[in-house]
Order: structure tokens, then C-alpha cells, then sequence
């Protein structure tokens, strides 16, 4: 199976944290270490733009004198910066340690953008990778709104050739009315566990089941399924479901190439593991 460079560098940044042997011989900076280097983040991130002088430093931060002497003697004792030429830049090091601190913050950033959909994956989470939907679209359940995840979800699907996904039956509600011809004339794939088809096919007024019935829909069964994830043409979503009612109380999308390159790669990993479904 080929994943993407994200997929692997993400892969081997868990196996890095869970080997207790590679983290005694190389063992992680201290803590002060660390906040240390947050805390100088804004100047290290100014510093990663251009080489700045004093009085830059002083300018682009907002701090005083004696602040700006403070953080290019913090910068030199440390060995992030340099002085060339009356102006202070990064060394090597200091770029890397810049360019971390730069990432560090926009996981952050998305990982309270799809906070959302933690509540409902959070058993599956090692099995999500986040940096893909930083700019995803989310979209949540709410008392005034509570089927806005479905509407995206069906808003995407009537605008793609193809669709394909597993654990995707809660993103078509049961009952949909099948003359919007929700799954004719397009290419579908799906993966769902046995009892999920046996549930369909017993309510078989719901368009699914129909599709599914007609072999409009290529149906395959997994024994075990993690979240909900959905593939369209230029987008790809993930969804979250209430365990107890089993509606989706969340969906994410993006259009993102690294994130539709992921989405393939599970779905293909999914796809092989899965047992092909008659109709």
C-alpha cells in the first residue's frame, strides 16, 4: 500500500515516542527547555522571516530595550542566532527549532478546530491524522440545527461523480426520499460491517438499501470499523457519530491534496481487508 510522506512521518513520530529504548539514548530536551523556546517563539518566528536588527526586533515584537538585549543574548547563548552585520538571524539550528515552533502551533490550532469530532473518535484517534484538516470545513450538530453535519454531507455527495467511504451509513438518513437520485448514475463504493448490510437490506425502503439491492452500489463487509469516512471527487470528510443514537453529531471535509491522498490510502487499506458483498 502507498501512503503519503505525511502519513509516514506521522507514523514514525508515534513509533519515536513509543520507543522507550531510542528515547534513553536520545532523550527528549527538559521542560524548561521547551517552554523556553515556546516563549521565545514570536522572535524566532520573526527571525525565520528575515535577519532583523535591534531596533527591528524591538519594532516588530512591541518590547523595550532591555528585552530585545535580553533575546538576542538568549538567541546566542543557545545558539539559535547570530550576528552578521550588525543583524541577528537564525542559525541552522535556530531554523529548524523556529520551523517546529511554527508546526507545534498550527497542530495546535487544528486540533481545537476539530475538537468536535475528538469526542466521537476518540478510541479511533491514532488512526486520524489531523495535520491533512487544518483548513477543513467543520460542521456540528446543534439544537437549532441538529442534521447540519447530514446536509454537508449530502450537499457533497450531489455534487461528486463518485463516492466512496466506510462507516458512511449514518450520512444518508434512512427514508431519504430515493427520486433525488442520490446514488444513480454514479460510482459507488462502500464498507460497512455485516450487521450494518443485514440491517439495510431489512429496510429496504431507504435508498441505500435499494442501490445496494439493485448492485448500484459495490458493498463490501468489515468485521470492525473506526470512524466515518467519505470520499468524493475533490473532497474528502470524516464523520463522528453518537454511539447511543448512532446519528452524525459531526463531519469535517477538506479539499486538500494531502488529505484526499490519506483518505486513499485508509480506504484502500480498509477496502483490502474486506469481504465483497453480493447483491
Amino acid at each position: 500500500m502507498t501512503r503519503s510522506l505525511l502519513d509516514e512521518l506521522i507514523r514514525y513520530d508515534r513509533d519515536i515516542h513509543r520507543d522507550q529504548q531510542r528515547r534513553e539514548r536520545e532523550p527528549f530536551p527538559d521542560t524548561e527547555e521547551m517552554v523556553d523556546v515556546i516563549r521565545h517563539g514570536d522572535l524566532l518566528q520573526a527571525l525565520l522571516a528575515d535577519p532583523l536588527d535591534r531596533r527591528e526586533i524591538e519594532e516588530a515584537l512591541e518590547v523595550s530595550r532591555a528585552t530585545s538585549h535580553r533575546f538576542v543574548r538568549w538567541l546566542e547563548e543557545h545558539g539559535y542566532g547570530e550576528r552578521v552585520d550588525n543583524r541577528y538571524q537564525l542559525t541552522g539550528l535556530g531554523t529548524v527549532v523556529a520551523d517546529g515552533v511554527c508546526k507545534f502551533e498550527g497542530y495546535l490550532r487544528t486540533a481545537r478546530r476539530l475538537d468536535p469530532l475528538f469526542e466521537y473518535i476518540c478510541e479511533d484517534h491514532e488512526e486520524f491524522v489531523i495535520e491533512p484538516f487544518a483548513d477543513a470545513t467543520v460542521t456540528v450538530a446543534t439544537p437549532s440545527d441538529p442534521y447540519a453535519p447530514i446536509a454537508r454531507f449530502l450537499s457533497l455527495l450531489r455534487e461528486s461523480d463518485t463516492f466512496r467511504g466506510f462507516n458512511t451509513t449514518h450520512m444518508i438518513p434512512p427514508g431519504l426520499e430515493t427520486s433525488d437520485d442520490l446514488l444513480e448514475d454514479r460510482t459507488v463504493e462502500l464498507v460497512y460491517v455485516p450487521d450494518t448490510v443485514e440491517t439495510l437490506r431489512d429496510e429496504s425502503d431507504t435508498a441505500l438499501a435499494t442501490a445496494i439491492d439493485e448492485g448500484n452500489v459495490t458493498v463490501r463487509t468489515r468485521d470492525a470499523l473506526p470512524y466515518g469516512l467519505a470520499l468524493f471527487d475533490d473532497r474528502v470528510g470524516v464523520g463522528g457519530y453518537d454511539e447511543e443514537t448512532g446519528t452524525m453529531r459531526v463531519f469535517v471535509d477538506t479539499d486538500a491534496r494531502i488529505a484526499r491522498e490519506w483518505a486513499a490510502s485508509v480506504f484502500d487499506s480498509i477496502r483490502a481487508d474486506a469481504r465483497p458483498v453480493s447483491s
